[in-house]
């Protein structure tokens, strides 16, 4: 009887010991992120001691003093170019437009080379060093004198060509660095949040709104005190002070590299695969397609578990990319060696195209925007700008009041407004990202009407005081302009964070970097389109001995004109905005893990409607 017993006690205790052990285990995997990701040496991570909002308040640190670097250039460089280059106004402002543009195209590239091999941290980690170089260069450029024009008797020389070479130079390795950080520092710290844990992704949710918020404080460091640092005490200074800044914001960031999570590539091609589809539908276009799309080629649920993937699952837009999954072993455009695409991957394909879609219609409000750093400023400079007798403000320094407004409303959105919002609809956001986006344009809209009202104030200004000379100052004050920069503020609450939250959203997985480029690119290709308009119009309203609508003497011109003009196609691309809301859908895709918890995206986030999508 005592053996018996004693058997089963010690059997007991095996049990109860493998038990523990087994919760011991099941514990510690609990512990590591769901997500997948893993620190800089490719282990997995400890989520609660890593990632969050410890991790990001050193990446914010560094975005602040980037931004601050960014605008100290992008926001006075019309005023630079022409009063220490001695440029005219549609040169520079094409000069500047094209600059910008390449600032913020290049994170295509830079995107692509993260997404594709190096990854977020090392392609960010090359090009803030190339940033640091332009930056430097840029100094130097405007310090020595031997590198900017001279005046003699009060008549000013042209710069020489090593003169522009060397400045241009300067700006556009700036551009190059640009391309590698912009579009991964913010993915880089959206990734800072397990999608998969409720309480990181409900934190998630606020990331790209106060991201943008230490954005807009370095923006504003620069156009308050930068800006007037620049013409008042000297370029060179003005330009060094945020290169010192942006080498300590550097420093700051690698300080909590220990603390960085890193997502891990699941696809060795994503850019490969779009092709894959689209190759795959063209080849299978004579196909009849299944009524039911469960006919089409995908992967068991267990398979996108085990993979640690995501299953995107299949909407009815752009049909004919489904042919790309067509299952029909007695064609040989389906029977070859390669099995057809998936229905995740043709759905990410699905995603690119209907991004695309929405990208086109935010060109013209991306027009709209670049005005704020060359026609505004240079309509500033014709106006009086007395604070006291003698103190007189920078023209750029009214930018500082978008980016004030911003600072106000970003708060304001996020703690008030979602809240509000999100009671009356259901969604977590308060509102779809659709409709934050059309918000904004229509603000935005506002705003460049405004901007056409003050512009005729300013010429009856002109006519009744007879004032001829560019270089006259009309009498009415600066401050007039201010409506419109805040109003600009405000949109930007809305269409810019909505438009970088969208883009990163919507998404394939595996390309998130090169999905906020479509954030980046639209700005890109509006600068370059506003460079285009800036020019085609001074040409074609200037031939002929006509008076052109932006000449060079502003004093002399029509420029509410050209302001009529943009606000005409910004109507009319609204009316495109809300065609294409109208038919996009938006990504649904399974959240699962290998314990079997999980939920579908998309579905409770952008169902609720209020007149758009």
């Amino acid at each position: 009887m005592f053996h018996i017993n004693s058997s089963l006690f010690r059997h007991s205790n095996i049990c109860n010991t493998h038990i523990i052990f087994m919760n011991q285990v099941a514990m510690e995997s609990k512990s590591f992120t769901q997500d997948g990701t893993v620190d800089l040496h490719g282990r997995p991570v400890l989520a609660a001691k890593t990632g969050k909002w410890k991790a990001c308040s050193f990446l914010v640190g560094y975005e602040a003093f980037e931004r601050m670097a960014f605008y100290a250039v992008a926001s006075n460089l019309v005023v630079y170019l022409t009063t220490q280059f001695h440029e005219e106004t549609v040169p520079s402002v094409r000069n500047v437009n094209n600059w910008s543009g390449s600032v913020w195209i290049t994170p295509i590239l830079g995107a692509y080379i993260a997404d594709s091999y190096l990854g977020r941290f090392w392609t960010f980690t090359i090009s803030s060093l190339i940033y640091v170089v332009g930056m430097v260069l840029l100094t130097i450029a405007a310090s020595v004198k031997y590198l900017k024009p001279t005046c003699e008797n009060g008549v000013c020389n042209k710069a020489s060509t090593s003169q522009i070479a060397f400045f241009y130079s300067a700006l556009y390795i700036i551009a190059v660095g640009a391309g590698g950080t912009k579009p991964n520092i913010s993915t880089f710290g959206a990734d800072q949040f397990d999608d998969y844990d409720p309480y990181e992704k409900k934190l998630k949710g606020s990331f790209f709104n106060w991201w943008m918020f230490s954005s807009f404080v370095g923006a504003l460091m620069a156009t308050v005190g930068l800006v007037y640092i620049q013409e008042n005490l000297g370029w060179g200074l003005g330009y060094g002070i945020p290169t010192v800044g942006l080498l300590i914001s550097l420093l700051i960031f690698y300080t909590g590299t220990p603390l960085y999570r890193h997502k891990v590539r699941k696809s060795s091609s994503p850019t490969g695969d779009l092709f894959r589809v689209a190759v795959s539908a063209f080849a299978n276009r004579k196909l009849e397609l299944p009524i039911n799309s469960s006919e089409l080629h995908e992967f068991e649920p267990q398979h996108y578990i085990d993979t640690g993937k995501r299953q995107v699952y299949h909407t009815p837009n752009f049909r004919f990319l489904d042919k790309a999954a067509i299952r029909d072993s007695n064609n040989s455009a389906t029977s070859g060696s390669r099995p057809p695409c998936t229905v995740t991957e043709v759905e990410g394909a699905k995603l690119v195209a209907g991004m695309i879609m929405i990208w086109l219609v935010t060109l013209i409000p991306s027009t709209i925007w670049a005005q704020i750093n060359t026609l505004f400023v240079k309509q500033g400079t014709t106006l009086d700008r007395h604070l006291s007798p003698n103190i007189q403000i920078p023209a750029a320094s009214l930018g500082s009041f978008v980016t004030f407004s911003m600072l106000v409303c970003v708060p304001m959105y996020d703690r008030y407004f979602v809240p509000l919002m999100r009671k009356k609809t259901g969604n977590p956001r308060g509102i779809t990202l659709l409709q934050r986006l059309g918000i904004g344009f229509v603000i935005q809209i506002i705003a460049i009407g405004i901007a056409y009202v003050v512009e005729v104030k300013r010429i009856d200004a002109i006519k009744v005081h007879h004032i001829l000379g560019p270089q006259e100052i009309v009498p009415m004050n600066i401050f007039w302009l201010l409506p419109q920069y805040v109003l600009l503020g405000v949109a930007d609450v809305f269409n810019a964070i909505g438009l970088l939250e969208f883009f990163y959203d919507q998404s394939p997985e595996d390309m998130q970097s090169l999905g906020t480029t479509f954030f980046t690119s639209g700005i890109g290709v509006g600068n370059f389109l506003n460079s285009f308009l800036v020019t085609m119009v001074d040409k074609v309203t200037g031939s002929n001995g006509g008076k052109s609508w932006i000449g060079k003497n502003l004093n002399d011109s029509h420029l509410n004109y050209y302001y009529g003009f943009l606000l005409v196609i910004s109507a009319l691309n609204l009316g495109a905005f809300l065609w294409a809301s109208s038919k996009y859908i938006y990504k649904r895709e399974s959240v699962k893990t290998k314990d079997g918890s999980g939920n579908i995206e998309g579905v409770a986030l952008e169902t609720i409607t209020l007149g758009l999508p």
